[in-house]
């Protein structure tokens, strides 16, 4: 059968107090309208609709990139869900079947379970099918009445409800599936008499029980992933089970997480297996990590790529750069945006890279400043080295060929091209291009004077003994 499905994201969403829309706000990585997206997606319907309103611009804009297959329909002012229902049906006038109608700020329902929902509905024959969620504290959320033989009689706001209705701990989710023909001529029915002045969806329900049409009503198996995101604790509380959900279907592809709960995956991030993720680990954007590798306690990754084997200490913050294969990191290494790292080479303890290139095997393990380079393979780099890049306007480049060593403390003023298997003395600053197996050194000449260092300690010893004195 023909399916719709009808996606409401109009609502303002004021108690997240924020600029940025509701749907919009990111739940483990995806704002949450895209986690909805992708379980809608699982019913491979024939038409998706977006029933846009409070900051619909941005919504749509969004939506266009992510989901250009959908219709988006504003609903403005905004009357409740059963008008913004009847808005979403303009844009599939010619529409048969059922419609699945579903609320952008609830990004954890899975795509089987709405399968299950339509299933259900179509084997039933039913007007309308529901999914309903037992929970503790129901709140503001719309309860479920049931008659005497515990069949489905209507569902009541919690606004509208009486104190016996308001003890009731089994909720409306707002997921359903209805006969199509049977919503369209349902809808112009809806009345605003009620507590809020709105046009209840629910009252569609209700009329499909008054009429005799049919309704299921399905327990919803995990109800915390079906309760909507009102609040910034409601959005917190989500992006925790989105991680759980993450971190749970990487292990089972072979991945460990020392500690799942202390780990951060967003989804659509990759790790092979094999791989080990120590605690305090961010992964996030579009990461990819491959087999076999060790990500040590507290690093930090955006839109980095890692070959197999590569070992990282820990610390380390690795930004739109790519790892090769038998690498070793950090700790606290820094891979800024453009940053290449060859196989089997070596960045260590407090070395930033940036728009460079790491030749393969090739060191730089201590508090190095590498920007705009070209190096070689095979190549040392002591400690202290900075590639002096930025003239305070423009950004040059630095060359280092193939078995270089450069010793500690050294500047490399760019434009500057160092040539294959040269030697850089420690403390050099180089301002020109050094020939290939040249060694370079740039130090003043050492003075040694006898006797002038005692001299000195104790001369100015002296004086803040005297200093002391005086106090």
């Amino acid at each position: 059968m023909s399916t719709t499905v009808l996606l409401l994201a109009a609502g303002q969403g004021t108690r997240m107090r924020s600029a940025l829309p509701k749907v919009l706000h990111p739940v483990n990585g995806r704002p949450m309208i895209d986690w909805v997206v992708a379980a809608a997606r699982a019913l491979a319907p024939e038409r998706l609709v977006a029933v846009v309103g409070h900051a619909g611009e941005r919504v749509a804009a969004h939506l266009a990139t992510v989901a250009p297959e959908a219709a988006v329909v504003e609903q403005v002012p905004q009357r409740g869900t059963g008008d913004a229902v009847a808005r979403g049906l303009t844009a599939v006038e010619e529409a048969e079947g059922c419609v699945v109608v579903l609320s952008g700020d609830c990004p954890l329902v899975r795509g089987e379970e709405l399968a299950r929902l339509v299933a259900r509905h179509l084997e039933s024959g039913a007007a309308a099918t529901l999914f309903t969620a037992e929970v503790a504290q129901p709140g503001g959320l719309g309860r479920i009445v049931r008659d005497a033989a515990g069949r489905f009689a209507r569902i009541v706001e919690a606004k509208d409800a009486t104190p016996e209705e308001l003890a009731l701990t089994e909720v409306n989710t707002g997921l359903y599936c209805f006969d199509l023909p049977f919503l369209r001529a349902a809808l112009p029915r809806l009345t605003a008499d009620n507590a809020q002045g709105e046009f209840y969806l629910t009252d569609v329900v209700g009329m499909a029980v008054a009429e005799g049409r049919g309704v299921e009503a399905l327990p919803y198996p995990e109800p915390a992933e079906v309760m909507g995101v009102n609040s910034r604790a409601d959005l917190a509380f989500a992006a925790r089970l989105a991680r759980a959900r993450v971190n749970a279907a990487l292990m089972a592809q072979g991945v460990t997480l020392i500690d799942p709960e202390a780990t951060y995956i967003e989804a659509g991030v990759a790790v092979g297996r094999d791989t080990v993720v120590h605690p305090g680990v961010c992964l996030a954007g579009a990461t990819r990590i491959g087999e076999g590798c060790e990500i040590g306690p507290h690093s930090v990754y955006r839109d980095a790529e890692l070959g197999d084997r590569v070992r990282d200490l820990g610390h380390s913050h690795l930004e739109g750069c790519r790892v090769a294969a038998e690498v070793q990191l950090g700790p606290f290494a820094r891979l800024r945006p453009g940053a290449v790292v060859e196989q089997g080479a070596r960045v260590g303890n407090f070395v930033e890279v940036k728009a460079s290139r790491i030749g393969p095997g090739s060191k730089v393990s201590h508090l190095s400043y590498i920007g705009d380079t070209e190096m070689g393979a095979g190549v040392n780099v002591g400690a202290g080295t900075i590639t002096c890049n930025y003239d305070g306007a423009n950004k040059h480049k630095t060359v280092i060929r193939d078995g270089v060593f450069i010793g500690s403390d050294t500047q490399l003023v760019a434009p500057v091209t160092v040539g294959e298997g040269a030697l850089i003395g420690a403390g050099t600053t180089v301002t020109r291009d050094v020939p290939a197996g040249a060694l370079t050194t740039s130090r003043a000449p050492q003075e040694d004077r006898e006797g002038a260092g005692a001299r000195y300690l104790a001369r100015v010893r002296e004086e803040k003994a005297r200093r002391g004195s005086r106090k």
